[in-house]
């Protein structure tokens, strides 16, 4: 049970942080338009904000904080078909997204690695942490997939 609140809790401040993203996005957007058409006075700086918040935002919610259930998909054949078809294909598409996400993930390290020789125009931020997030996203979606396979080969009921 201690396990379990503390999973909730490390969701909740992904959450804070994905709600700070979205509200940095959207003052940068707010600053952008005053600058723009009540200064006369545009600013470049709140576009690269905006674009990197939104990088972020999407990256760090999908790795994050969406539920399995959230997800967007195309199941009709899914839905179409029995309960053990279903475990199957759960199986066999979560195997392929785990070793493809699993196979690229030295290479993924190393171009971010690579990537902290350039920096962002206007911030000056690295970009190997700018792309750090997709790292994130990258080992989160493996460990996803492997408890979904898990899930299926086991049994276990899948999520609404």
């Amino acid at each position: 049970m201690a396990a379990c609140r503390m999973l909730c809790w490390f969701r909740r401040r992904a959450e804070n942080v994905l709600a700070a993203l979205l509200a940095a996005m959207f003052v940068a957007f707010v600053i952008q338009i005053a600058m723009r058409y009540l200064a006369g006075a545009p600013v470049g700086w709140t576009t690269e904000v905006s674009t990197l918040a939104w990088l972020w935002g999407i990256l760090w919610g999908a790795a994050l904080v969406l539920r399995e259930d959230e997800e967007i998909r195309f199941d009709i054949l899914h839905g179409a078909v029995a309960p053990g078809v279903r475990r199957i294909f759960d199986a066999v598409t979560g195997t392929v997204v785990v070793v493809v996400f699993g196979w690229s993930l030295p290479a993924v390290y190393d171009y971010v690695a690579f990537m902290k020789v350039e920096k962002s125009a206007y911030l000056g931020i690295r970009f190997d942490i700018l792309y750090s997030v997709y790292l994130v996203f990258a080992v989160a979606t493996i460990i996803r997939y492997a408890w979904i396979v898990w899930r299926s080969v086991t049994g276990r009921p899948r999520a609404a």
